[in-house]
């Protein structure tokens, strides 16, 4: 247990220099009192400009296919468990996911994610997102996230083979915290999503969904299996706690409490993308511009079912930092 006061720049300098914060340390960032804020976020920036300068990626989400889905993970508005009142369609086409590549581009999008509800996907649905993944490639300078839920080794190969950059299965939280938020899968299911995806040569995406009932010790031990895991990318979402989901009421989060969580992953995974993610409008408010001073990501337009905030207002947001878009490098 740490008695004396951090010296939030020794943590700068420790992840820096490779060095893992310890438990305590960590926990240190997530109970710090409220007044050592704009410190840790000062901290977290020394880090995050060390390897990522002042630029911003830009990423944007379209919900290819929505509800219908299987598993009850209690957070979310497309689960079977779900009574929330949302539109629900099977696959889009891949006209359809192809116009919306070319509006990312318009949105000084680098990262189109295709975004698919369920278990994982059918013959049918992998084949049209590989045709719209080929022709986008074949046309934009996009990088292309896919999320389809558990792959078999063989559709790894096929997703990689198209062109997918990166793929994303999120942790989501804590391995002791897992059975409390869904039992249709396990961690170690996601844990080995994760890891095919790395073996098919696709860039992994992991993250986490903050403020489910979880303890800032399983925050800490959240962002230490990310770092385990080596994600390239890591989303940190803030719980929106929608209405017919079973975690609808769940209100533990304010945005002080999202900054310190941003530095915390910033510190523990130092030369990680980190992404602002879902709930960034919802949980941080008026703050949500000193998340990026320990991000160096954020999504811009909708999510999956709920509204995001309009892509100019992100594009000032950086603008009024004083940072910059980072522009697609294929």
């Amino acid at each position: 247990m740490i008695t004396t006061k951090p010296n939030w720049n020794e943590y700068a300098e420790k992840a820096i220099n490779g060095e893992l914060l310890t438990l305590e340390e960590g926990l240190s960032v997530l109970e710090a009192d409220d007044d050592e804020l704009l410190s840790i976020m000062n901290a977290a920036f020394q880090v995050r400009k060390h390897y990522y300068g002042k630029k911003v990626k830009l990423n944007l989400i379209i919900n290819a296919k929505s509800g219908l889905c299987p598993e009850d993970c209690g957070y979310c508005s497309q689960s079977i468990v779900s009574d929330a009142p949302i539109e629900k369609y099977s696959l889009l086409e891949k006209d359809t996911l192809v116009d919306g590549a070319k509006k990312a581009m318009e949105m000084k999008v680098g990262t189109y994610c295709i975004v698919a509800s369920g278990r994982g996907p059918s013959g049918k649905e992998l084949d049209e997102v590989i045709d719209a993944v080929k022709e986008i490639k074949d046309t934009m300078p996009m990088k292309i996230c896919a999320c389809l839920g558990i792959l078999s080794d063989e559709q790894a190969a096929r997703l990689k083979d198209a062109g997918v950059d990166r793929y994303n299965h999120n942790l989501n939280t804590s391995k002791s915290n897992y059975a409390n938020i869904t039992s249709t899968h396990t961690y170690d299911d996601r844990v080995d999503t994760v890891e095919q995806v790395k073996k098919s040569g696709m860039s992994p995406c992991s993250g986490c969904i903050v403020g489910m009932g979880e303890s800032n010790q399983e925050i800490v031990e959240t962002a230490y299996a990310l770092r385990e895991l080596d994600a390239d990318s890591i989303p940190v979402n803030f719980l929106n706690a929608i209405k017919g989901t079973p975690l609808e009421n769940m209100d533990e989060l304010n945005p002080r409490k999202c900054l310190k969580v941003l530095a915390l992953f910033r510190f523990i995974n130092p030369t990680k993308e980190i992404r602002v993610s879902g709930g960034r409008e919802v949980n941080l408010k008026s703050l949500q511009a000193l998340g990026l001073y320990a991000a160096n990501s954020i999504f811009v337009g909708d999510y999956l079912t709920t509204e995001g905030q309009e892509a100019t207002a992100d594009h000032k947001m950086v603008e009024d930092l004083g940072f910059e878009i980072e522009e697609c490098a294929l």
